[in-house]
């Protein structure tokens, strides 16, 4: 079943151009709620992605639409968007309150409201202790956060956050990939760029993959791997008998190469179609009483997704 167009971010056929620079092209998307990361190196499209979601920047053609909104009245989009950008931009003389509680009085917020919901997106980002202290004297972690807390303080039902992990210890992402997970449940959309991968395939619902302006694969992490039947996926069998087991996969078709392990106690496979293999090697285990320690993908997850995907080398 589709989600309406009012509870989706819709990109139709969009591309924007910088002069002759190419930013992205040819985008459609349907984006529905929960998290989305965008993942891609530096000059991938991710930034630009984000920038038009959020009207910073018009297409050059194509449309884009936020749950039925279009960026042309700010007042409306962004009562209902927040954005968290990657770069710091703060009143050196304000404090984390201040800095909050000013931004929803100049978006028309009454003061005592204002006042609440600032008290609430700090509490949200476990910033109280360092809400009176100035942002000058925050660490980098903190400056991370405080954006985070000014982004949904005026409680958006869209968050756009350009690497909102950046600067922060491993208790503190810990806490804000939590934070994320509980807002993604309220029913929120989170888009979300990274380049950590490891916690991009553990917190996200479906991924958008970007490479050089274009989005090379999207959906949900393991999705988008069985969708990749031109790239072969590599399974590691640790096993008593490696060599018999070489010998016997490529009864398979569907093999294109088996390597045993350098400690002459595993098989790296390569197959493209690793339902099939699964039955070969329960047969194997069967007749040839093949003692399988473990089987495991050994590159079922988003780095070697994006690698494969972009043609930048083998996993494993």
């Amino acid at each position: 079943m589709e989600t309406p167009a009012d509870h989706t971010i819709v990109f139709e056929d969009v591309s924007k151009f910088y002069g002759e620079i190419l930013g992205v092209n040819r985008v459609t998307l349907a984006i529905e709620p929960g998290i989305t990361s965008l993942v891609g190196p530096n000059g991938s499209g991710k930034t630009t992605l984000m920038n038009l979601m959020t009207g910073l920047i018009r297409p050059t053609r194509g449309r884009v639409s936020v749950l039925g909104l279009r960026p042309d009245h700010p007042e409306v989009f962004f009562s209902k968007v927040g954005y968290c950008s990657q770069f710091d931009s703060f009143p050196s003389a304000l404090t984390g309150f201040q800095f909050i509680s000013s931004y929803l009085r100049v978006h028309g917020r009454p003061k005592k409201e204002a006042q609440e919901l600032a008290w609430k997106a700090l509490h949200r980002v476990d910033l109280l202790e360092a809400a009176h202290r100035k942002i000058a004297a925050y660490s980098k972690g903190m400056r991370q956060r405080v954006r985070f807390a000014q982004a949904i303080a005026h409680e958006p039902v869209v968050m756009i956050l350009d690497e909102p992990l950046n600067g922060l210890d491993p208790m503190a992402r810990a806490e804000t990939i939590r934070l994320f997970r509980q807002l993604a449940g309220e029913g929120l959309h989170l888009i979300i760029s990274s380049h950590i991968l490891h916690e991009v395939d553990m917190m996200s619902d479906s991924v958008i993959l970007l490479n050089n302006g274009y989005v090379v694969a999207e959906g949900e992490i393991h999705g988008v791997r069985s969708e990749m039947e031109e790239h072969p996926m590599q399974i590691l069998i640790r096993c008593d008998r490696p060599g018999l087991l070489a010998a016997r996969v490529f009864e398979q078709d569907s093999v294109v190469e088996a390597k045993i392990h350098k400690d002459k106690r595993g098989l790296f496979v390569k197959t493209r179609d690793a339902d099939a293999f699964y039955l070969l090697l329960n047969t194997i285990v069967v007749e040839d009483g093949l003692n399988v320690e473990s089987i495991a993908p050994a590159d079922d997850d988003l780095n070697a997704v994006y690698q494969y995907l972009i043609g930048g080398g083998e996993a494993g």
